[in-house]
């Protein structure tokens, strides 16, 4: 089953360093590997300048290989759903909806795709998957 990686876990790697690197390549091994154009966005967003070289060969290299998964008009709509019952059910105030879309919008376009979504963000994707057939992992970095 195809996976990708959460931008929990890409941020992780790059805090910890080149062992993470390792532990994130044997990982895309055990199942094709798939970045999300939101996850990209999330980490240049929180990118230094030193991190931007990283950043462009990640891009680089999803984008030749085609597994660069962009959200469709039915997950952005399917997020929209999803973000508006979490929000009655666990009362979300605009802020924390608004905290949540990117992860709306990654669990959404994965589920759509049949890609598994592999996270440090257990409580956020939990949540989620309980109003989207999400398949999900929690995993932590050493």
């Amino acid at each position: 089953m195809p996976i990708l990686f959460d931008s929990s876990i890409y941020i992780s790697a790059l805090r910890i360093g080149g062992d993470a690197s390792f532990l994130l390549q044997r990982w895309a091994r055990e199942s094709p590997l798939w970045l999300s154009s939101v996850v990209l966005e999330e980490l240049y967003a929180g990118a230094t300048r030193n991190d931007d070289r990283i950043l462009e060969k990640l891009e680089r290299d999803f984008d030749r290989a085609r597994r660069v998964l962009v959200p469709n008009l039915s997950d952005w709509t399917h997020a929209g759903r999803i973000l508006s019952r979490m929000a009655e059910k666990y009362g979300y105030e605009q802020i924390g909806r608004a905290r949540l879309t990117n992860d709306a919008l990654i669990a959404t376009s994965a589920a759509h795709a049949g890609i598994t979504v592999v996270t440090v963000n257990q409580r956020d994707f939990a949540r989620l998957a309980e109003f989207c057939p999400l398949q999900w992992q929690a995993r932590t970095i050493p």
